[in-house]
């Protein structure tokens, strides 16, 4: 009970585990008593409240520089998107972070790093993408562990992944020798290059036919390669943002097998659905993959029940609306992605928790346990637990809200969501014990957020599928 800084009295401690109501009691940073008696000159009433731990939201795109061409470019810096991440109730992203092939992996890390611990509010890991898998890169990768790093992604969706597949594969072997995990971005060029050709033969260019130019079966058969390629190197992969069914299905069957496939779905394709390509502004929803169909909604959702996919992220890269919208935009040239990070909690608590699609255990499983657990963070993260840094999101499960475009803590400037009303919101997040976010404001400092380094993959920790 002696030197506590902080304590949080009353609210419902909400983990993967089960729930309990609990006092907590914080001192530097980290929570050091869970119930029994306790006292500290700052306190903060959560009656009434969920305590969640701070959402982990392991794929964002943020900018550590400026833009150095007139090209339009994704909005937010590492301090926007942290603003909208910790307004949403996330107090750690994980970034993808592009290394110039001049560049060595780990000096490329150490220099985005710099850059984006001066802008950063919340605390952030950076996943390296894999351009070039050359012998030099190949060496590198069982170096990432030393400065806290046990990730990297790769695109089957570029043009050179099919031209240095055995390299791809090397660096997956490679990876899951030394505890990393491989993220890949499931989609097969090939097939996504005839669908566009054939709707451009047809004058069907429109971003109304976005959809058919990247059809599911590129999705499953990137998908069954990302399988065989976990289970040649019985290495972990982990999908990132898988849309739909027949995908699902895959890492399923593989699953059953004991193949180490891990599987991240993102907000889009839970709540909207792919006729939302034909209204007026639907180049407004443009994601890769696309949306999909009710069906591949619905059975995203029966695998976050079930435990085959283990986390929901938001892959962010919010763009200004009039750069979604431009007229000059078609099937072959287009600007993916949208702004999530401050809905993705709220909306998966309205539409999976008070629906009864989930569990509250549940959602804390795949908005923060099962991601700390993936990128070796747990039990640092992703828990409220005793020796756990205070990351806590204080909820209010009868707050409603309809989502307004200028709520919004990112630069972008509309939300997929306007006009939703959603029940559940984050009151107050803190990070590290300290509240950064409160009363609608964010209050924590630009370069107070940290990266924060990790070990090897817990992935084996995580629970079986039911």
């Amino acid at each position: 009970m002696a030197g506590l800084d902080f304590v949080i009295r009353g609210g419902e401690i909400v983990n993967a585990e089960g729930s309990v109501r609990a006092d907590i009691g914080i001192a530097g940073g980290i929570i050091v008593q869970i119930g029994g008696e306790m006292s500290a000159e700052r306190e903060l009433d959560a009656h009434g409240k969920l305590l969640f731990p701070g959402g982990i939201d392991a794929h964002v795109h943020l900018r550590s520089q400026p833009a150095t061409s007139d090209e339009p470019i994704w909005v937010d810096d590492f301090t926007t998107g942290s603003a909208a991440a910790l307004a949403g109730g996330v107090t750690t992203v994980g970034n993808m972070t592009y290394i110039p092939p001049e560049e060595t992996l780990l000096a490329g890390l150490a220099r985005e790093t710099a850059a984006a611990s001066e802008q950063a509010i919340a605390d952030f890991f950076l996943h390296p993408i894999i351009i070039n898998p050359t012998p030099e890169l190949l060496d590198e990768i069982p170096q990432l562990l030393s400065i806290g790093c046990n990730s990297m992604k790769m695109f089957m969706v570029m043009p050179q992944f099919d031209e240095q597949v055995s390299g791809y594969l090397e660096a997956t072997r490679r990876a899951g020798a030394n505890g990393i995990v491989s993220l890949i971005h499931c989609e097969d060029h090939s097939l996504i290059e005839d669908a566009t050709a054939q709707l451009t033969a047809a004058h069907h260019t429109a971003l109304c036919y976005f959809p058919e130019s990247r059809p599911v079966l590129s999705e499953v058969v990137a998908t069954q390669r990302a399988v065989a390629f976990a289970e040649a190197t019985n290495s972990p992969v982990y999908i990132v943002h898988l849309s739909s069914q027949r995908a699902l299905e895959v890492c399923a069957e593989a699953q059953s097998r004991g193949v180490p496939v891990y599987v991240e779905t993102r907000p889009l394709y839970l709540h909207l659905t792919s006729e939302r390509f034909q209204e007026e502004d639907g180049a407004k929803y443009v994601g890769q993959p696309p949306l999909r169909e009710q069906h591949d909604a619905e059975a995203l959702w029966a695998g976050i029940q079930q435990g085959t996919i283990h986390t929901v992220c938001t892959d962010h890269a919010p763009w200004m609306l009039k750069d979604k919208l431009d007229p000059e935009l078609d099937i072959k040239k287009l600007r993916p992605g949208v702004e999530n990070l401050q809905m993705m909690l709220p909306m998966l608590y309205s539409e999976g928790v008070r629906t009864g699609r989930i569990s509250a255990s549940r959602f804390v499983e795949v908005t923060a346990t099962n991601a700390a657990k993936l990128f070796g963070l747990y039990p640092r993260k992703g828990t409220i637990a005793v020796g756990s840094d205070a990351d806590i999101v204080v909820f209010d499960p009868e707050l409603t809200r309809e989502v307004e475009n200028s709520m919004l803590k990112s630069n972008a400037d509309y939300s997929v969501y306007e006009g939703w009303s959603v029940t559940g919101w984050p009151v107050t997040t803190i990070r590290r014990g300290e509240v950064v976010y409160q009363e609608d404001e964010v209050i924590g400092a630009p370069g107070s957020g940290k990266l924060v380094m990790r070990g090897q993959t817990q992935a084996d920790t995580l629970k079986a599928a039911k």
